[in-house]
């Protein structure tokens, strides 16, 4: 017998994770496909963070964990953010989950009542909508295209407010579009937010570091509404950590504790070891972060230079992230060999077939006509795949 709950079955896969699997599944058979589905940095752990694992093991650190996290790496999580962000915490505020993901669903399961409005700014990370789902919520999607460089105008943000609106949700450095706000921008959008006092913001910065403006803002800056931003971060993208699964939140106390309450029911404490590890990664030398954020830059620059060049894909600068997010629509309606494109779901499956690369649609984003590149792979792995795509869309008739 098969009975899936109706909030399982109203929940999509998500798409990232789909596209990396087919490319898997290809390379499995022998197929030699680039891979740019998947944000994750190709880098390996520093080792000082890999030693600090090592020293956690020796250390006896396998017995159950706080369910917020240990009190050392929530306080070096503390000092984190008054060192680069100027911002107060407590350690009390802080709740350290299994990743970042964790960290957002718990803090959407936590505020979220049924029917409440969640804004969610697009295009947008596959999953934010599926979590205010799980929390049955709706979701309010305000778009903003590549002429507004992907970000939102405080005009479109008040236009989207209503009585039962709960949460705004912002990702800044942008998954899936590199887009960064700068200070000004975060102030007009602070300001309209100030105005409506039952307004959360859940401020995803997990790009933080992976950003080329020169500095990193934080919306949490901002003393009219200081007090109603929840922060996520972690160590996944800066560190190079994604398997280490650590991730934490940064909120007001009475949302830290009902997060707290939440994780202690079901998931517990974050992997002991992995905590050391982040611990590690938040005292130790920071010289590996700007290293990997150079790389970063000069891949950015690498590859939205080779694919200006080829025709009919429009494309921004992204100012962070490792993501470029191209416009396809000269390409919809066009065909070659067997495939007809009719969305930009049927290029990227075209491009997974006929060219061996892997992207991801962009309306698992919730902008349809566009596609992700993923550029947290090597220079050379950057140049093949766009001498690939240039030589497969130019085939498209």
């Amino acid at each position: 017998m098969e009975h899936i709950s109706e909030r399982i079955k109203a929940m999509s896969p998500s798409a990232t994770l789909a596209m990396s699997q087919k490319s898997n599944e290809l390379k499995a058979q022998g197929v030699d496909v680039i891979n740019l589905s998947v944000g994750e940095p190709d880098f390996f752990t520093p080792d000082h963070i890999k030693e600090a694992a090592k020293r956690a093991i020796d250390d006896n650190f396998s017995f159950y964990s706080p369910v917020p996290g240990y009190l050392s790496l929530r306080k070096a999580i503390c000092a984190k953010l008054k060192r680069e962000n100027g911002l107060d915490f407590a350690p009390e505020q802080i709740i350290v989950s299994n990743g970042a993901k964790q960290s957002l669903c718990n803090c959407i399961l936590a505020a979220v009542n049924p029917g409440d409005e969640v804004i969610i700014p697009t295009p947008a990370w596959v999953s934010y909508v599926e979590m205010v789902k799980l929390a049955e919520g709706k979701c309010v999607l305000v778009p903003a295209s590549l002429e507004q460089n992907f970000k939102i105008t405080p005009e479109q943000l008040a236009a989207a407010i209503t009585p039962r609106t709960r949460m705004v949700l912002l990702c800044s450095p942008s998954n899936p579009t590199g887009s960064v706000y700068s200070r000004e921008e975060l102030k007009a959008l602070a300001d309209v937010i100030a105005a409506h006092p039952d307004i959360l913001v859940l401020a995803d910065e997990i790009y933080e570091h992976i950003n080329y403006t020169g500095e990193f803002n934080s919306i949490a800056q901002f003393e009219n509404i200081r007090d109603r931003v929840a922060i996520v971060n972690g160590v996944s993208k800066a560190y190079a950590m994604t398997g280490w699964r650590i991730g934490f939140l940064a909120a007001p106390l009475w949302l830290a504790k009902a997060c707290n309450k939440l994780q202690g029911q079901y998931t517990s404490g974050a992997s002991s070891i992995a905590q050391k590890a982040a611990e590690e990664a938040y005292v130790g030398p920071q010289d590996c972060v700007e290293e990997m954020r150079r790389a970063f830059e000069r891949r950015r620059d690498l590859i939205v230079s080779l694919l200006k060049e080829i025709p009919g894909l429009k494309i921004g600068n992204p100012e962070g992230a490792f993501y470029v997010f191209p416009e396809v629509s000269a390409y919809i309606g066009k065909s070659h060999g067997g495939h007809t494109i009719t969305t930009s779901g049927d290029l990227a499956l075209y491009l997974l077939d006929e060219a061996h690369v892997a992207t991801v649609d962009g309306a698992a984003f919730c902008a349809p006509g566009y596609i992700r590149l993923s550029y947290a792979t090597s220079d050379d792995n950057i140049r093949e795949a766009a001498k690939r795509i240039a030589s497969v869309l130019a085939k498209l008739q």
